[in-house]
């Protein structure tokens, strides 16, 4: 998983920083998704609402709930925090698994 991240994303700080940035940007609910490509290669995209990445032939292989339901009791409307407690329950090895 990390030699794909490093190969995809330059290292592991960039991938953090572009995937917290889709994260926090999206407007509205939706999700932010770690995909890998037809082609084998990883990518970070946006989903509103409902949307998934199988729609668009992607493979799901991690992704942060973005929905106010997912943070709101805990963090009210402070997104980017709720973004960084997300990166301290990630099981990569679970995601690493999905590759």
């Amino acid at each position: 998983l990390m030699n794909a991240i490093k190969s995809d994303f330059g290292s592991f700080d960039a991938f953090k920083e572009q995937f917290s940035k889709a994260a926090a940007t999206l407007f509205g609910s939706g999700w932010a998704w770690l995909v890998k490509t037809p082609a084998g290669k990883l990518e970070i995209v946006q989903e509103s609402n409902a949307g998934n990445p199988l729609r668009n032939g992607l493979e799901p292989i991690m992704t942060c709930d973005v929905w106010e339901h997912a943070y709101y009791i805990d963090k009210r409307n402070m997104r980017p925090a709720y973004i960084e407690d997300f990166w301290k329950v990630i099981d990569w090895n679970t995601i690493a698994k999905r590759l």
